[in-house]
């Protein structure tokens, strides 16, 4: 059986000499991306608030022989992501691939929501893109070597999910949100994905994640199973490498376990 050479691997997702600034890198699914650019040879930067969390992430990724570094910052600041901004470049001297993937979530039903629950899931999941992207964005745009955005985005930003009802209508912002970038920014060689993971256990969502509401997806999903953190790598790599996927922007690329195809 044929093999495929490690050298034709590398060309193609080899990401040695680029800088990823991973936004919510110290949540589970974010931090398995930021192993798997580090892994391809990117130089990544762990954002978040936990500065614990993202020791333990640096520490995994240095003992794999990768390159990171942790910074504190509020996605929903637009000074503090400025400041991220100036101080990644003034470490790295540039910046190539910006994931956006901080999030929070609720399973408070419709008509309990209150006005400060529905900002704060808004301020994150929407504003802390919608920020992330005008910030590097602008950086990526005006530099004029292009780069990659890549949005968290969900299976409720494709279909309606039942009970996480803010969530749904912030995911759905996103991917929207992606599009018309990604539309804007192409002239740019600026590339302005989706990834869509389906049902991943995480932070965010354990707390939604009853007995009933477990039975529900596994009957949903072909695969029957949920999807592992790691599992998200291999679509985070392809989005973010110039030469793997320098033609796909615009794009909501899923990753489900075939959710998204099931129906009866």
């Amino acid at each position: 059986m044929a093999t495929t050479p490690p050298d034709f691997l590398h060309a193609l997702f080899g990401l040695s000499g680029k800088v990823a600034v991973i936004i919510g890198g110290t949540g589970e699914l974010c931090g398995a991306m930021a192993e798997g650019l580090a892994g391809a040879g990117a130089e990544v930067v762990i954002v978040g608030r936990n500065s614990d969390k993202a020791a333990a992430r640096i520490e995994r990724i240095a003992a794999a022989g990768g390159r990171a570094c942790f910074h504190a910052a509020e996605a929903t600041s637009k000074t503090e992501l400025e400041g991220l901004r100036d101080a990644v470049i003034a470490r790295c001297g540039r910046i190539d691939i910006v994931v956006n993937g901080a999030g929070v979530n609720s399973a408070t039903p419709f008509l309990e929501i209150t006005d400060e629950e529905f900002d704060r899931i808004v301020n994150v999941n929407l504003k802390g893109v919608m920020l992330g992207c005008q910030v590097f964005g602008r950086y990526l745009v005006e530099r004029g070597e292009g780069g990659a955005i890549i949005n968290l985005g969900s299976m409720s930003g494709v279909v309606p999910l039942s009970r996480v009802f803010t969530y749904s209508a912030t995911k759905g912002a996103v991917h929207n949100l992606s599009l018309n970038l990604a539309r804007e920014w192409a002239p740019h060689r600026v590339r302005v994905n989706v990834l869509v993971p389906g049902f991943f256990p995480a932070e965010q969502n354990k707390k939604v994640l009853t007995p009933d509401r477990v039975a529900s997806i596994m009957g949903h999903t072909p695969m029957k199973r949920f999807g592992e953190a790691r599992e998200l790598i291999g679509a985070t790599l392809l989005l973010a490498s110039d030469a793997a996927g320098g033609f796909i922007t615009g794009e909501e690329l899923i990753v489900d376990g075939g959710y998204h195809a099931m129906t009866i």
